[in-house]
């Protein structure tokens, strides 16, 4: 076995162990209903919710032309992330009247700088690409002839 086989087969190794001391801690500690329950929500939520969203982003974006379509696609997937983490701190989950310093900040309004600066980036990475392009000196001729590679001399793999 070569030297990458050995160190995918450890980490698929640890990654089973890792695994079952997890699923043993639920066992253990949470019973059955609660931990089962969850599971299904959790399956629920991503065969209901998620694969639909992110099937219907895909087709959207499909549209979008090719050269915008990875920075976009990237960004739906970081604000998505992000969006996914503060939405509990937006709607105020474990927000109690008597106690004032429990979720203070303005979590709403910040998930929108966050989100607008996800935007702001998405938007000025094509435009630096485009600017970039334009600056390129074009080869003579318009680029159309291009000197073939080299022939493989046999070497290698």
């Amino acid at each position: 076995m070569r030297a990458h086989g050995l160190v995918r087969a450890a980490a698929y190794a640890g990654g089973l162990a890792l695994i079952g001391y997890g699923l043993s801690g639920i066992v253990a500690d949470v019973p059955v209903g609660r931990w089962a329950a969850w599971f299904a929500g959790a399956a629920v939520l991503h065969d209901g919710v998620l694969v639909p969203a992110v099937l219907v982003a895909g087709a959207v974006t499909g549209w979008v032309p090719v050269a915008y379509r990875r920075v976009l696609r990237g960004a739906l997937l970081v604000a998505a992330c992000v969006s996914a983490v503060a939405i509990p701190l937006v709607l105020g989950y474990g927000r109690r009247p008597d106690v004032p310093s429990q979720l203070p900040l303005p979590y709403g309004r910040n998930l929108a700088i966050v989100l607008g600066a996800i935007g702001a980036v998405a938007v000025a990475v094509p435009a630096a690409q485009m600017l970039a392009r334009r600056r390129r000196p074009r080869a003579a001729g318009g680029g159309a002839h291009r000197a073939a590679p080299p022939p493989d001399k046999g070497r290698g793999r």
